[in-house]
């Protein structure tokens, strides 16, 4: 097993140095994708890409972006296959690592892509665990560099529940050097030794969803009860009535700030449907990012630097 091979499991598992150049790879690749300008790095390549957990940005911007580059999608579902049946994850990996030149999963507990890409022969890309979603903030902070430059030393202010989006920004923020500002119910705080950051290292909690806002250069949510605790969605509504993104929040930021979300969203519940429909949503343009950047990630991971 080849000991240059490289995984995406994690945000921290890049440096800044790397996100630069894939920023402005992608930035290379979307300018393509818009022209009608084909581009096939990846001719004759296979994306295997399983799923626990259901998809449809994942899915979408995984499988399109493969075959734009020139190669082919293949789709597990493990209630599908083996793994569903109880195949050992490490039996999985040396197999389908054989017969492929990339692997995406997307599932519950990140022990599994970790065990995965442990056994994996090509790269292996996480896309969604319980504790990480390190495609999707990718995308996000690409959309606010279009939009407003550079997110060094900016704020990012994150209202709702610390899950792996919040996990996730965390470690974005020592990466790419910004500050979050950190505002979630009793009872649903961050741990840093699951989101594997320094304690109040590159982030700050609020008590109070307004004071974590305030002066903030994006404000960013997601639902309150993510895949696999939809038995605790009633609890939840009671416990984060209190943070919601609304017009109130938004306007104690940064006058140029902008909302994000990771979709789907439910209007009326983390956030209010002015805000996400509002002038300073980029919703649709973070969602569609995810192709761009994901495009220029599998590049990178199978080919290495390119010549820009």
């Amino acid at each position: 097993m080849s000991a240059k091979v490289r995984h995406f499991l994690q945000f921290a598992d890049f440096d800044a140095e790397e996100y630069a150049y894939l920023f402005r790879r992608a930035t290379w690749i979307k300018r393509k994708f818009k022209a009608y300008e084909p581009w096939h790095p990846l001719f004759d390549r296979t994306l295997v890409m399983i799923f626990e957990k259901a998809s449809t940005r994942t899915r979408l911007s995984f499988e399109a972006g493969i075959q734009q580059l020139g190669g082919f999608a293949v789709y597990l579902n493990t209630r599908d296959s083996q793994l569903g049946r109880g195949e050992p994850v490490e039996d999985a990996a040396e197999v389908i690592s054989r017969m492929s030149d990339l692997v995406m999963i997307r599932t519950y507990k990140q022990e599994i892509v970790e065990r995965f890409a442990a056994r994996s022969r090509v790269p292996v890309i996480n896309g969604l665990t319980n504790e990480f979603h390190p495609c999707q903030v990718l995308a996000d902070i690409f959309t606010f560099l279009e939009h407003r430059g550079s997110i060094r030393g900016r704020v990012v202010a994150w209202i709702g529940d610390a899950n792996n989006m919040c996990n996730t920004w965390l470690q974005a923020a020592e990466v790419l050097d910004f500050k979050v500002h950190v505002s979630t119910p009793p009872g649903y705080e961050v741990n840093p030794e699951v989101a594997r950051v320094r304690p109040n290292g590159h982030y700050e909690v609020f008590a109070d969803p307004i004071e974590a806002a305030r002066g903030a250069d994006l404000v960013t949510t997601d639902v309150w009860t993510s895949m696999g605790f939809e038995e605790e969605t009633e609890e939840r509504r009671r416990a984060f009535h209190a943070w919601q993104v609304n017009a109130e929040i938004m306007q104690v930021a940064s006058p140029e700030a902008l909302f994000m979300h990771c979709l789907p969203a439910h209007r009326g519940e983390e956030v209010t449907a002015e805000v996400i429909d509002g002038p300073q949503s980029v919703v649709w343009d973070e969602a569609e990012n995810r192709l761009h950047v994901q495009k220029a990630l599998m590049e990178y991971l199978v080919l290495g630097q390119m010549g820009e």
